[in-house]
């Protein structure tokens, strides 16, 4: 008889116990999934960027990319995190203020990049020492709910007992998998680190040197001429970038009887073009326009004029038009993300031209709005006057951005007006819907770029050249001759 009572004990203590390990397992992994869910992202900045550092939700796998959230797109980061649960980067603001520049001119870019690196590591920590108190305070109510509903006195001892053993399993067994994550944020130092580069391109020409420049242009279609007869003798590389006899450039270079060139490209984006090579329609690769003007040792200025094809301004100029309204809060959001990214990358650009070692004087284009009062000549296409006033306010968060940018590191802004000249007056600078490259500058539009940059000059330090006046109007002054 003592047997069995003292067989049903040892049963009823085993099943009992077999109860409060399942709950105190299922309790464990509930409150770390919860506590992953609920743990608030660690805020860290460097360098004006500003990122989120928090973790993902747990994974079946023990190895893999973690996620980045890049201005509301999210996509997997280049390098891969050991253990079930791996870093989650959310990337929110970008901006260039004067003290970021003169922290960058005082450490350096390595160092800034550097401080950046070590600052999401630390917020990597922050966050599982948060996600680890979180987890304990589950874990506690966890196990005195089990206890109510069985009906028992809660056992502190247990309670204790069960959140210590759940933050071992919390700390050792998820932070030692994923123990390399501190150290991979730490060699993180820009946003290609985490997303990489595309593979697939090609290796770009060798880059020459240019000891006869005197002053050269970087840029996009708005700078290369696109859609205007092209430069004498053009190039295949001429061809494919649209570079034209009748660009600013070589009004510049005409008028002052300088040697400019023109390294601008149709379609160029900052990291596609200025710093990095870039593919073009007809196959050719054209280096990086950085690389080619750093080569211009003897430049005494540069002009850059870029940033309409990093925002895509021309799609979304069509999906604009085509649409039924432009200031909807989606096409918002989207143009915010590719501001910020812009942001990002012309303040790498800023400072790789601020530390050309010979100094020269940097001139940076803003954009001519080409929308006037009038729109008659474009109504059978959809732009109403309400659509045209929000793309010209997105134009001027991009020319805030220019003129930010350039006054933060010292350099000139020129901000060429087309009024009285915008698309369907009798005498446009823009160029038409059933021109070669409608909302491009035509030869007038140019040459009043020319004339911004002209005027621009004097201002700044060092003067970059003896410079003589242009005429009062683009119209007054002749164009060059092709060929």
């Amino acid at each position: 008889m003592r047997v069995s009572v003292r067989r049903a004990l040892n049963a009823r203590r085993i099943r009992s116990a077999a109860v409060y390990v399942f709950a105190f397992l299922a309790v464990t992994a509930g409150s770390i999934w919860l506590a992953l869910r609920v743990t608030p992202m660690q805020t860290v900045s460097a360098a004006g960027q500003v990122a989120q550092v928090g973790g993902s939700l747990p994974s079946l796998s023990l190895s893999g990319p973690g996620e980045l959230d890049l201005f509301g797109q999210v996509i997997p980061t280049r390098p891969r995190f050991a253990g079930p649960i791996r870093p989650r980067l959310e990337f929110d603001h970008i901006s260039i203020t004067p003290q970021i520049v003169s922290e960058l001119r005082a450490d350096g870019a390595h160092r800034v990049e550097l401080t950046f690196s070590q600052q999401l590591a630390a917020g990597w920590e922050r966050y599982f020492l948060w996600e680890t108190l979180i987890v304990a305070g589950f874990v506690a109510l966890g196990l005195v709910a089990v206890y109510a509903v069985r009906r028992r006195h809660v056992a502190w001892k247990m309670v204790a007992l069960g959140v210590t053993l759940a933050c071992v399993v919390n700390v050792g067994g998820i932070l030692a998998t994923a123990s390399s994550t501190p150290r991979l944020l730490s060699s993180v130092r820009t946003l290609d680190d985490l997303v990489g580069v595309d593979p697939v391109m090609p290796p770009a020409p060798p880059v020459k040197a240019q000891p006869n420049a005197q002053a050269i242009v970087i840029g996009d279609s708005t700078a290369s001429g696109w859609g205007l007869p092209w430069v004498s003798s053009p190039s295949k590389l001429d061809q494919g970038c649209g570079r034209s006899a009748e660009s600013f450039a070589a009004d510049l270079a005409s008028v002052n009887s300088w040697n400019v060139l023109n390294l601008a490209c149709g379609s160029a984006t900052i990291r596609d073009g200025l710093l990095g090579a870039q593919v073009l329609f007809n196959g050719q690769i054209a280096a990086p326009q950085f690389a080619v003007a750093a080569q211009a040792t003897h430049a005494k200025l540069i002009v850059v004029s870029v940033g309409a094809d990093d925002l895509q301004w021309g799609v979304m100029t069509q999906l604009c038009a085509g649409g039924g309204v432009c200031n909807d809060k989606v096409s918002g959001a989207y143009f915010a993300q590719l501001l910020n990214s812009f942001t990002r990358d012309f303040y790498e650009l800023l400072s790789e031209l601020d530390n050309l070692p010979w100094h020269p004087a940097v001139l940076v284009n803003q954009y001519y709005s080409p929308f006037g009062t009038s729109l008659g000549c474009l109504s059978q296409y959809g732009m109403t006057p309400a659509k045209a006033r929000a793309l010209v306010g997105r134009l001027g968060q991009l020319n805030k951005v220019l003129a930010q940018g350039a006054g933060a590191f010292g350099f000139g802004v020129a901000a060429p007006r087309f009024t009285g000249h915008e698309l369907c007056t009798p005498n446009p600078y823009v160029q038409g819907p059933d021109d070669q490259a409608p909302m491009h500058p035509n030869a007038a539009g140019e040459l009043a770029i020319a004339l911004a940059d002209q005027q621009a000059f004097p201002g700044l330090e060092p003067s970059p050249l003896d410079i003589p006046a242009l005429p009062a109007t683009p119209a007054a002054i002749p164009p060059p001759a092709l060929g």
